[in-house]
C-alpha cells in the first residue's frame, strides 16, 4: 500500500472547514471547550454548595468568586466574539462600551444572582427531603440526587440564557443531561421547590414554565406536540410550544404532557398518561389500567 498523501489530504480537509456552510466557519480555536465549561459549571456549583465538590485551590469565598469570574469572562469573551453577539446583544449598547465590558456585565450579573439562587436551591433540597421517604438528610441529597444537580445547573444556565449568551447555556445543561439523564433546556422557567425524583429520562422543553412545589418522576416529558413551519419549510422557532405547569402539581413516571397547554394548580397527572389538552386546577387524570387475563391450565393444554 502506498503512503497516504497527507499534504493533499490536509488541503482537502481544510477546504471543508472554510466552505461557508456554517459548520466551523473560520476555524474552531475560539469555540468554548467542553472541559472548561464543565470545570466552570462545577465551580459555580461549589459556590452554591460549599464543601461538597471542592474544585477550588482558593480558600476564601472572595477568592473563589474572583477565580470563577476570571474563568467565566474568558469563556464569555470567546463565545460572544465567535457568534458576533458581543455588543449587538447588549440591552443598552450606549452603556455597555466594548465587548469585554458587556461580558463583564454578564459575568457580574451571574455572580450577583448567586445569593438569591442559594435561597432557591435550599427550597429544592427541602422539597426532595420532604418528598422522598428514602432521603435521610440534606447532605445525602446534595451529593447524590441527580434531580437536584440537573435543576441547579439549569438554574445557572438560565441566567446566561436570559442574557442571550449563545452556546454556553446549552453546553451546561447538556453536561447535566450527560451525568444525570435529565434533559432540561436552559430556556425553561422553573419555580421554587422543584423535586425531580429518580429523574432518568425526564425531558423539559425550552418554553416550558413550571410553578412552585412541583414534583416530577422519571420518564416524564414536557414537550411539544407539533412543530409549525414557515413558508420555506423551516421550523418556526421562539413560539411558546411547551406546557405551563401550575403550583403543587405532581406528574408521575412516564407521563407526556405536550404542547402549549396549562396544567392547573394542585393537579395530578398519572403515570403513562399522554396529555395534549389543559387540565383545570385540582384535576386528576390517569391512564386506563391494564386488563388482566387468566388462562386456566385446561386452556393451556389445548
Amino acid at each position: 500500500m502506498s503512503d497516504l498523501d497527507l499534504k493533499t489530504l490536509a488541503g482537502e480537509l481544510d477546504a471543508t472547514y472554510l466552505d461557508n456552510v456554517g459548520v466551523n466557519p473560520g476555524g474552531f480555536d475560539d469555540l468554548p471547550r467542553r472541559n472548561e465549561v464543565i470545570a466552570l459549571t462545577e465551580k459555580l456549583l461549589e459556590l452554591l454548595y460549599p464543601g461538597f465538590i471542592r474544585n477550588f485551590e482558593e480558600k476564601t469565598t472572595e477568592g473563589k468568586l474572583r477565580a470563577v469570574r476570571n474563568e467565566l469572562l474568558g469563556v464569555l469573551q470567546r463565545t460572544m466574539r465567535r457568534s458576533g453577539q458581543g455588543r449587538s446583544q447588549c440591552p443598552a449598547p450606549e452603556k455597555c462600551g466594548d465587548e469585554d465590558s458587556h461580558c463583564t456585565q454578564i459575568a457580574n450579573c451571574v455572580l450577583s444572582a448567586l445569593v438569591s439562587l442559594r435561597e432557591i436551591v435550599k427550597l429544592d433540597i427541602a422539597a426532595a427531603f420532604i418528598g422522598d421517604p428514602a432521603a435521610h438528610n440534606y447532605d445525602e441529597i446534595i451529593v447524590s440526587y441527580p434531580g437536584l444537580k440537573a435543576i441547579t445547573i439549569q438554574r445557572l444556565a438560565h441566567l446566561l440564557y436570559q442574557q442571550k449568551v449563545p452556546l454556553l447555556p446549552r453546553m451546561m445543561t447538556e453536561y447535566a443531561h450527560t451525568v444525570t439523564g435529565i434533559d432540561i433546556n436552559p430556556g425553561a422557567q422553573l419555580g421554587k421547590g422543584i423535586f425531580i425524583d429518580h429523574g432518568t429520562g425526564v425531558v423539559i422543553g425550552e418554553t416550558a414554565v413550571i410553578g412552585d412545589n412541583v414534583r416530577i418522576y422519571q420518564g416524564v416529558t414536557l414537550g411539544a406536540v407539533s412543530f409549525p413551519k414557515d413558508a420555506c419549510g423551516m421550523l418556526i422557532k421562539g413560539n411558546k410550544r411547551h406546557p405551563t405547569i401550575g403550583n403543587n402539581v405532581t406528574i408521575y413516571s412516564g407521563a407526556s404532557v405536550l404542547g402549549d397547554v396549562t396544567i392547573g394548580d394542585d393537579a395530578v397527572v398519572g403515570g403513562n398518561v399522554w396529555l395534549t389538552e389543559s387540565l383545570p386546577p385540582g384535576a386528576k387524570i390517569t391512564a386506563r389500567p391494564p386488563e388482566h387475563t387468566v388462562k386456566l391450565a385446561s386452556d393451556r393444554q389445548k
